[in-house]
């Protein structure tokens, strides 16, 4: 029998011998193609030795991404370029005013599990998400970050973060998606994750009347994270890079 995700052993710290976490903050809109590469190439140095494992905070332009489950009948109208992705999931949306984080954790030294992986990147965005008064859950049928949504009607819920993981050789590449500030028309070109319902939809922090920062958020996210995935080093800042 498969445990539920709420049945599930939360956090994966590593061992205390291992050195701490790389967080890293690029400023501007990252092209897609120059995360993919730097993410790729982070991803294969790890299991090598050859560089320590990284939290990757950024934003992208206005794109959708595939993953491997989706559908072409979910792509509604090709708004933005169109990214084909090795990650789980189906159609998502990446655009300013979205935190995307990626993490290349090495899963091998801390828990080779990838149900628990997910669900403590769950938990992070939920902990993340009551550091501003917003009470995040996750469902056992749907994979991310859900806000009930009362004030809509009965039975009525919003996905405020997307999950989307890829693992290679034990390392973790793609992460997590939180909607801030965006622009949430920009969803409508897409079936967002394959959830047809009427009464599922997105929402940000801005849309649930949370006036919060993009840097609020960042240090909410750092204040959540070493809870359950270990020590962070200085946070190194990028060069703003434009798409």
């Amino acid at each position: 029998m498969v445990n539920a995700r709420n049945d599930l052993l939360l956090g994966l710290k590593p061992g205390p011998e291992s050195p701490p976490v790389e967080w890293r903050l690029s400023g501007g809109l990252v092209p897609y193609e120059a995360a993919l590469a730097a993410m790729d190439a982070r991803a294969a140095a790890i299991p090598l030795g050859q560089a320590p494992e990284l939290v990757w905070l950024l934003e992208h332009p206005p794109l959708y991404t595939s993953g491997t489950s989706a559908r072409p009948e979910e792509l509604i109208d090709v708004r933005f370029p169109v990214h084909a992705v090795g990650r789980g999931g189906q159609f998502t949306y990446h655009g300013p005013g979205q935190r995307v984080v990626y993490l290349m954790l090495d899963l091998n030294r801390r828990a080779p599990d990838v149900r628990r992986y997910v669900a403590t990147l769950e938990e992070w965005i939920i902990r993340t998400l009551a550091c501003f008064g917003v009470q995040g859950e996750r469902r056992e049928d749907r994979i991310g970050v859900w806000v009930r949504r009362p004030d809509k009607g009965d039975g009525f819920e919003d996905k405020i973060a997307a999950i989307g993981i890829r693992v290679k050789r034990w390392v973790s590449l793609h992460g997590i998606a939180l909607n801030v500030t965006p622009d949430l028309s920009h969803y409508s070109g897409i079936l967002a994750c394959g959830v047809a319902e009427a009464r599922y939809g997105v929402t940000s922090l801005r849309d649930l009347g949370v006036t919060a920062s993009m840097a609020d958020v960042d240090a909410a996210l750092r204040q959540e994270f070493e809870p359950l995935f270990g020590a962070v080093m200085r946070q190194l800042s990028e060069p703003t890079l434009q798409a």
